[in-house]
């Protein structure tokens, strides 16, 4: 077998750490890991700079929209439960979901990035949030809107009031200001974190709300997906499992760990009573609680399809298979 060279881009998460130590190759691959900011590597993809990348659900749909020849293996890095990814400014007497309608929300990077839409699907599924009534502001977070987000198309819904902030203007100021009402991101306002009065999380107990919805949907929401060009496959039949297996082992590698870790109560980390919510979240969630394959995700990719559909952010409907290389939709 030719081993062939790849620039493979990837966030340096726990579950990564295995391919930049080397302890994991990827078989066949001769393979540059890269880490740079998240934004950076989805526009390094886009560009061509990367030969496989991490890529956000919703910037993969749009690209498939546009008709590039993009192709994902199942394998989702980046997984975050999300009623705790909106904000409220503390003046306007929003007290939960039904305070929402007619309000002046703003959005991180573009209207539907990946926690949005989750966000936006789970609280229109529980509480009746309709996204259409609400003025949306789309902008940077804590810097203007980064030119980054310029490498995907920005779909709209017709139906939905969408403007883009001020050219000087963050998200996180404009909240803590007043100026918008609340705020849907994949990060948390550092102002929020420094202790601002004027922000709070629209679910206080969003814990609480989130492992629920865990026990009522067996959903652990999907960000982002590994993507390359369909002729990269094409070129090296067999690469998209040996990418793919190799994901997965350091994956492994990692929860392993944790596993191993818990005679020890978890001292690798710093976190205390980490070994306490390991012990729980493995009641909830399982042994393989961060499961990379189509079967045992398929009901989180649908519904992510779905809430993608309802939203307006897509040109039709898609299904879960057409999404991954064929080579690995029976994974």
């Amino acid at each position: 077998m030719t081993t062939r060279h790849l620039d493979i881009a990837v966030t340096r998460y726990d579950h990564t750490r295995a391919l930049f130590d080397g302890s994991v190759p990827f078989d066949g691959v001769d393979a540059t890991l890269h880490s740079p900011a998240i934004p950076e590597i989805f526009a390094g993809l886009a560009s061509g700079r990367y030969d496989v990348a991490e890529f956000g659900l919703t910037h993969y749909l749009r690209a498939l929209d546009a008709g590039t020849d993009l192709i994902a293996i199942p394998v989702f890095p980046a997984r975050v439960f999300r009623h705790a990814s909106v904000f409220v400014n503390t003046s306007t007497g929003i007290t939960g979901p039904a305070d929402l309608v007619g309000r002046t929300i703003g959005e991180f990077g573009m209207y539907g990035q990946d926690s949005g839409i989750w966000a936006k699907g789970i609280l229109a599924e529980d509480h009746g949030f309709a996204p259409e009534q609400n003025r949306w502001v789309v902008g940077g977070l804590e810097t203007p809107l980064p030119a980054g987000f310029e490498f995907t198309t920005h779909r709209h819904p017709d139906n939905v009031d969408i403007r883009f902030a001020p050219p000087e203007s963050t998200l996180a100021q404009l909240l803590d200001h007043g100026e918008i009402d609340a705020l849907f991101s994949s990060n948390a306002p550092t102002t929020y974190l420094a202790g601002s009065p004027n922000i709070a999380p629209l679910f206080a107990d969003h814990e609480a709300r989130e492992r629920d919805w865990y026990r009522r949907t067996g959903i652990f929401p999907i960000m982002h997906t590994i993507v390359a060009r369909r002729e990269l496959f094409d070129e090296d039949p067999g690469l998209a499992r040996r990418l793919y297996q190799g994901f997965l082992a350091a994956k492994d590698i990692a929860a392993a760990r944790y596993r191993d870790m818990r005679r020890l109560f978890q001292v690798t980390t710093m976190v205390p009573w980490m070994y306490q919510l390991f012990e729980e979240n493995r009641a909830l969630l399982g042994d393989d609680w961060f499961p990379y394959g189509i079967d045992a995700n398929r009901t989180a990719l649908e519904t992510f399809l779905r809430y993608s559909h309802e939203q307006g952010l897509m040109a039709a409907p898609r299904t879960v298979d057409e999404m991954f290389v064929e080579e690995l939709r029976n994974s």
